[in-house]
This record gives C-alpha cells, structure tokens and sequence, in this order.
C-alpha cells in the first residue's frame, strides 16, 4: 500500500537498530544544521546511535556538536562526538565506525547533508523488504542552496536529472543500485564480510557499490527518503571535487574492467559497461566533435581571407544536413530528459529551470569534458611516475 500521509505512517515490520555516522572535517560551518536534523528522525530513539567523527579537524566542528550535547531537547539521544586523526580520509572514518558501532546497520550522512524527518523510516522500510538480498538502500539528494548563483541552479539540475532518471531508471529496469556519498543505510555484517571501505578512496562510494555487486548483494532505492545537501557555489569548488570524482570512478572501472569477460555478475558488466561508455567513449566522441567545429570554424573564417581555404564540412553541403539533424536530435533528447526529470520533482518544472537548461547545454554540461580530461591526465602521470598527485579536496562551505 502507498502511504502519501508522511505523518502517520504504518509501523515498521521491526526496527533494527541504526548507527548514523556523520565524517566530519572543518565543517563548523554546517554540522550542527545536519546533527540537529538527524537527532529530529521519526525513528524510536533507542533503536538509534549517532557517532558524529571530527576527523582531523582544526576548527570548532567537535564544539559546536558539543554544544548540541548540553540542550536538554536532545538528553534522550544516544550521540557523541570523536575526535579522530587518523589517516584513511572518508572511507577511514567508516571503517573505524564498524568497530564500535552498536548498530545492525550504519547509516551515513555528510556534514552538509541534512536528512527529512523521515529518511530513515524508508531507508530502513526497503531494506526490511528483502533484507538476504538488500545489503544497502539509498535516497535522494536535493541541492538545499540551488538558487545562490548559476552554477548551482546547473549543479542542481544535474541532480535532480540522475536522481529522477538514471537512479529510477537503473532500479527500475536492472535492479541496479549505487550506494551515494549520503544518506544511506548498510547492513554491517555484510560490510564487514567484503572487507570494509577502501581506506583512501578518492570515491570510496563507487568502490564499495561494486564490491557489493561482487558479493552477490543488491543496493535498493528508497525514493521517498531525501536529504537536502550543500553544493559548490564557486568554480573552484566545484572543479576541484569534480575532479576528486572523476579520478576516482576512473581507477575504480579500470579496477573493474576484467570483469567485462569473466563470469561475473551481469549487473558488473552492465555497469562497466556504462561507465566506460560515459567516462571513455562518450567524452572521446564529444572531443573529437569539438574539435572538428573548430577546425571547420577556423578554415571558415580563413576561406573570407583566403578562397582557396576550403572548410571540411560546408555549410551547403549534403553532410553539413546530416550533422545539424544529429545535433538537433541530441539537443532534443538533452531537454527532454532533464525536463521529465524536473515535472517529476516538486517545485522544479520551472520557466526559469526551462531556460537553465537551455542555457546549461552549452555551458555547464561542457565542463564536465573539462574535468574528464584533467583527471585522465593526472591518472596517467601518476601511473608513470608511480606518484598519487591528486588528493582529497574538502569541499567549501557557505
């Protein structure tokens, strides 16, 4: 039965109980938002434990959690704060975590992400459906500062696309699931048993979704539970985890590529599959397209000068007909996957998201090519060189 009352819903079959970890490094900024939000989950408190970790942190993130500690609206909450400095980034954190969770299972929340009240009734509600199968279920993200500038109106519309689309899409269709950075559940037991987090992970989240798989286990999409993070709202920002991203799926399809032949799942080889096609062929394709308009641009504004200059493809010509219809087409299917996506949010199907992501085609998608590139190239020096040039960058906060 779907329930649309999000205030009276039905009990759980059983209510596991759940260690909520939040990694946490120089975010006074934000935490306290997002530890608030998390001891406020419709979730029996003694069923809950929430490890908040100050990981290396040279800031006031542990006092301000502290500070939580001391309200009396809180007293009834099993939370503390660890101060930790170790090494291992994310992915050390979580490992740490499976060792003195008391949990059945860890949820994970960044600092910035802060979780609706019912977030974890269904996570834990689409678990309990298949609990053998489902080691892991995750929600949705939504961007909480979309409306600050023009990049994050384009980071937000890229969400709301893989949320609403390929997230939906992949369950739907495959019963492929991919564990998210935030506000997810995983059984511990499982984790454990495949051996934890990849401590340094540039994408500890890829890496794990893929062992998962390995394991035989499913990742199950829980689309009613949200939670409402921060993103860049600078260049900088932006570039910098991008790239952190991009460098990491990298390694970990490289990782994976031997499994495209060996008799491995195939929901392994769908997703490698996928990835190369996105990382490898699709940016190699929008390079080379790239290349040949301004090749073509240049020899154009040459032929003025020069009539001898002729351009590779006319604009005349019977091939020129044949590209524009291909980019027309691809234009087409551009707007209209991200405008499915926005009429199935709401509150986003927007005359202003409209033109968004009109404009976004030809500026903010194109920079994904960018941050593709840089990161192949900081992989292959770093595979020759035999150095690890790219680290962890913590994103700004505002």
């Amino acid at each position: 039965m779907y329930h649309t009352d999000i205030d009276n819903l039905p009990p759980l079959k059983r209510y596991p109980k759940v260690t909520l970890v939040v990694p946490a490094h120089n975010e006074e900024l934000v935490i306290q938002d997002t530890v608030r939000a998390i001891l406020n989950l419709r979730y029996p408190l003694d069923r809950m434990e929430l490890l908040v970790y100050a990981d290396n942190c040279n800031d006031q993130t542990a006092e301000r959690v502290r500070d939580l500690m001391k309200l009396s609206e809180f007293s009834k909450n099993d939370f503390r704060v660890i101060e930790r400095t170790g090494t291992g980034g994310k992915a050390g954190v979580l490992n740490d975590a499976l060792k003195v969770s008391k949990g059945e299972y860890l949820a994970v929340y960044d600092a910035d992400a802060a979780p609706e009240q019912n977030a974890l009734y269904f996570l834990v509600q689409k678990v309990l459906e298949n609990p053998d199968r489902y080691a892991a279920s995750f929600g949705r993200n939504k961007t909480r500062n979309y409306q600050q500038n023009f990049l994050s109106r384009c980071i937000n519309l890229e969400i709301v696309n893989t949320q609403r689309i390929q997230h939906t899409g992949l369950w739907q269709l495959f019963k492929i699931g991919r564990i998210p950075g935030t506000n997810f559940i995983i059984n511990k037991k499982i984790v454990q048993s495949i051996g934890g987090w990849n401590n340094g992970a540039l994408t500890e989240d890829t890496a794990i979704s893929f062992s998962l798989m390995h394991a035989g286990k499913l990742i199950a999409l829980a689309h009613r539970a949200e939670a409402f993070q921060q993103e860049p709202e600078t260049l900088f920002a932006y570039y910098n985890q991008r790239k952190r991203w991009a460098r990491g799926n990298y390694e970990v399809i490289l990782d994976n590529m031997k499994h495209l032949f060996d008799k491995t799942s195939w929901r392994i080889k769908l997703e490698v599959a996928y990835y190369l096609c996105t990382f490898f062929w699709f940016n190699a394709a929008i390079i080379i397209s790239n290349v040949i308009f301004l090749i073509n641009l240049a020899l154009g504004v040459a032929h003025v000068f020069v009539p001898q200059v002729d351009q590779l493809v006319s604009l005349g010509g019977p091939l020129s007909v044949i590209f524009l219809i291909n980019w027309f087409l691809m234009f087409f299917l551009y707007l209209l996957q991200m405008n499915i996506a926005l009429a199935s949010d709401y509150g986003q199907a927007t005359v202003k998201n409209f033109f968004y992501t009109l404009i976004s085609y030809f500026t903010y998608a194109q920079l994904f090519v960018v941050v593709s590139i840089v990161a192949i190239y900081d992989m292959l020096k770093d595979k020759i060189t035999g150095k690890h040039t790219t680290k962890w960058y913590k994103t700004q906060r505002f």
